[in-house]
């Protein structure tokens, strides 16, 4: 799969949501009340969340205890539709801000704050995959990501 330049639209409030319903809806899942209110939850966070963040903001906004278990089986579905991404270092997610466009993302994710920073690059990207590919590698997903310190902590 190459992935070539591309412009996309990042999606805020109420527009991300139907994005991500859309997305997951072409791939084939249901947009229930519970995703909804994980996608939702997920949205609030300004930085990577754990399955467990997650969980405590649903269980809080519905009044009911929500298991981590569940939401981890959701998370799945967001992530295999394009509508979040795993920062696989923090095992934490981000709602995906432009769920119709696929590429290979690449994170940036400060060690001090926990800021991560999402950044397009198709060429280093394409370069990741070529290269798996010249070791007879048949690259599926691409992970790239930077550990360090943002210009607030370093």
């Amino acid at each position: 799969m190459a992935i070539h330049n591309h412009n996309h639209v990042l999606h805020e409030g109420a527009a991300l949501s139907s994005a991500a319903q859309i997305a997951l809806e072409r791939s084939g899942e249901q947009w229930t009340k519970m995703r909804a209110a994980v996608f939702d939850a997920l949205a609030t966070f300004e930085r990577p969340a754990s399955a467990y963040d997650i969980a405590e903001a649903v269980s809080n906004a519905q009044e009911r205890r929500v298991a981590a278990n569940s939401v981890y089986r959701i998370l799945d579905l967001f992530t295999t539709a394009n509508v979040a991404r795993r920062i696989e270092s923090a095992n934490a997610y981000l709602v995906n801000r432009h769920p119709d466009c696929v590429h290979d993302c690449i994170f940036l994710v400060c060690d001090g704050c926990g800021e991560t920073t999402h950044l397009d690059d198709d060429k280093l990207a394409d370069g990741v995959r070529a290269a798996a590919r010249q070791q007879g590698f048949n690259p599926e997903r691409p992970v790239i990501e930077v550990r360090g310190l943002c210009s607030e902590c370093g």
